[in-house]
């Protein structure tokens, strides 16, 4: 197809799900051509970044064939017909494994079940291109297992993608469909969102319906990973609501695609550029991000540079992450936890030490971590920091070169704290280094203030 403006020729795959959708609209173009753009995309980067652990090519053409006489007779199904999606392999899709970065065995089958967020895009006519990867069992914050392999950056295969929903991340940069569901119990759909340049939610706990539970409890979220922050606001909106397998779901979930062009005029934005001195942030991140910043005060928010009022709570998140990690583990027969992943056996094996006095005072910590962020949003509507403190690095290694850090906690300080709260969180791309890699912007409201969020990410990319 040709770009009207510039006269380019662009393909279908690189695409918004609404410019797919008003295209299907106007007949412009079909569901399965789309499809089929996106089937070649996928097959041509896949080799270059390691994006999806299936794809499944015959249900994604019927799929879309389906779609495609619906848009004819006048028909479509629901907000996202016809659009591709892909699904992190942490998430049950019906018909398939779901494999969660392990060569641990999935049984048998059938697989028959949807997770709730999946069943809402079916229920909505969405097309299924495949399952992205993920490290084993989500466990850190980069994509690579034994199972799948590495998943690379697509702005530079030499650099990691980021974790743990580096597939979805990588596949939405690379134009192997629109839109991606993503899980994030620490960063996990921020931190490759951001390392890969595009649009990644952590919405509010509850606000999309778990199912299966996941073994790191509440600290996990069903997130989403996009090209802009329309097409996550499209998206969420269908996922959000009540799901009876998920007691902890919200039962009610205000739309936040109305209200995204009301722009961030007269909202009380805090700007932490480095949580107080207590984060070492490279220089070109640091500029990017209050160059973005500054633009959000050009455009009517009230921004002060204000740090919310708290120590580091990476010791309370690591008894509660680790204590998950053991949970897996000890669910695993003892021939299978050998050939487990290093790093993830030993965080279990810490977890597995841990007393119920531990995991009590870590749920202390993070109940007064909720109570001061509570307190910090009666002031300010929104928190923005850098999503990262560094642009993505090399490939296959779960710390930067020569960090000397520990674990991949150490250079994500300014996502996990957002977990214990249960707050929305976003990040949004706002300029790149000088080697052409990534930098992102996180935004950060109160509970259940998605909207605030999406709202100053639309208004950036305006």
């Amino acid at each position: 197809m040709t770009d009207p403006t510039t006269g380019l020729t662009t393909s279908l795959a690189d695409l918004t799900a609404r410019q797919l959708l008003a295209g299907y609209g106007e007949g412009d173009f079909s569901p399965v051509e789309a499809v089929r753009a996106v089937l070649e995309r996928t097959a041509a980067v896949q080799p270059r970044i390691n994006a999806f652990v299936r794809v499944d090519a015959e249900a994604a053409l019927a799929g879309a064939e389906a779609s495609t006489a619906r848009w004819r007779a006048g028909e479509p199904l629901g907000l996202l017909d016809g659009v591709p999606v892909s699904v992190k392999d942490a998430l049950p899709v019906a018909g398939g494994p779901t494999l969660r970065g392990s060569t641990a065995p999935a049984g048998p089958g059938p697989w028959d079940v949807d997770a709730p967020a999946v069943a809402r895009l079916r229920e909505h006519g969405a097309v299924f291109v495949g399952k992205t990867t993920m490290p084993e069992f989500g466990w850190k914050g980069v994509t690579d297992s034994a199972l799948s392999g590495i998943t690379r950056n697509p702005h530079d295969p030499a650099r990691t993608a980021g974790g743990s929903s580096g597939g979805s991340a990588a596949a939405v940069a690379a134009g192997a469909a629109p839109l991606s569901l993503g899980t994030d119990g620490g960063g996990s759909v921020r931190i490759p969102a951001a390392f890969c340049g595009v649009v990644g939610l952590k919405p509010t706990y509850g606000r999309v319906p778990m199912f299966p539970p996941s073994p790191f409890g509440s600290l996990a979220h069903i997130g989403t990973l996009a090209r802009d922050a329309a097409d996550t606001a499209l998206l969420l909106d269908v996922i959000s609501g009540a799901d009876w397998r998920d007691w902890s779901a919200n039962e009610r979930a205000e739309p936040v695609s109305p209200g995204l062009a009301e722009g961030v005029k007269g909202l009380r934005i805090a700007y932490s550029p480095s949580f107080g001195g207590q984060v070492a942030v490279r220089p070109e991140v640091a500029a990017a991000v209050r160059a973005a910043v500054t633009r959000l005060a050009g455009l009517g928010a009230y921004v002060e540079e204000a740090d919310p009022d708290f120590a580091d709570p990476v010791g309370a998140f690591h008894t509660l992450w680790f204590t998950g990690a053991a949970h897996i583990v000890g669910r695993l027969p003892s021939e299978r936890r050998a050939a487990l992943e290093p790093g993830l056996r030993e965080i279990a094996e810490q977890g597995a030490r841990y007393t119920a006095l531990d995991y009590l005072a870590a749920l202390d910590v993070r109940a007064a971590l909720g109570f001061r962020m509570a307190r910090f949003h009666n002031t300010y509507d929104l928190l923005a920091t850098p999503t990262l403190p560094i642009t993505a690095f090399e490939a296959g290694a779960e710390l930067p070169n020569g960090s000397g850090l520990r674990r991949w906690t150490g250079w994500t300080p300014f996502t996990y704290p957002f977990n214990l709260t249960c707050q929305p969180a976003l990040t949004v791309p706002v300029g790149t280094d000088a080697a052409g890699l990534p930098i992102g912007l996180q935004l950060v409201a109160a509970r259940h203030r998605d909207d605030l969020v999406l709202r100053a990410a639309y208004a950036l990319e305006g």
